[in-house]
């Protein structure tokens, strides 16, 4: 029974991991639960205590406390979330970007501490990586898979032909063979197993 409550608080805060290339725009997912929404915060574990990626209070953003790399590129997908969504657009995706992103709700009476991080677990926990985008990589990837499926798929063909082949060519063989025909044709004839009228009994 211990372990069945650990595993479900382990399992609380939600995991995912996103792969994103540098220049691409981001929307990290998180759902609040029922009640209403007091305060939204999105953080990193690697930033400084009080700092954060997102801090939404009162029906608005606080930069006051916002880590400079992120300002002007992170909004709440809805503004003023009342449909419970409270995912993050992160833009222009950065090498930097890459790591842990923690989602924390403050819903009805729930308290926050003056320094602007809320005491609640993280109800989603994102890992983001961030890969360097280069053009002629990606066109090579996709011919390159092309390239495998095509070959593969001519295999498995040519595979499938030659077991055919094999298959059919001593049947035919058999049934075309006119000895094998006149063969048969002597053995199951039945004057062949009676003897000739003209010779004498032994």
């Amino acid at each position: 029974m211990a372990l069945f409550i650990l595993m479900f608080l382990l399992s609380a805060a939600a995991a995912e991991e996103i792969v994103k290339f540098v220049g691409d725009d981001v929307t990290l997912r998180c759902e609040a639960g029922d009640g209403d929404i007091r305060a939204v915060e999105w953080t990193r574990p690697d930033l400084k205590k009080e700092e954060y990626v997102l801090f939404y209070s009162d029906g608005r953003s606080d930069p006051k406390h916002q880590h400079e790399s992120f300002r002007d590129r992170v909004q709440l997908v809805d503004r003023q979330p009342q449909d419970r969504d409270v995912s993050l657009i992160l833009k222009n995706v950065t090498n930097n970007d890459a790591g842990t992103h923690e989602c924390r709700v403050s819903l009805g009476a729930s308290r926050r501490k003056k320094r602007g991080v809320l005491d609640e677990e993280p109800i989603r926990v994102i890992h983001l990586m961030v890969k360097d985008r280069d053009s002629s990589d990606g066109n090579f990837s996709r011919i390159h898979r092309g390239l495998v499926l095509a070959v593969v798929g001519g295999v498995v063909l040519l595979v499938s032909c030659i077991a055919g082949f094999l298959f059919w060519k001593p049947k035919r063989a058999n049934e075309e063979d006119p000895t094998q025909k006149g063969y048969k044709a002597i053995n199951k004839s039945p004057s062949s197993l009676q003897p000739a009228a003209d010779s004498p009994p032994v």
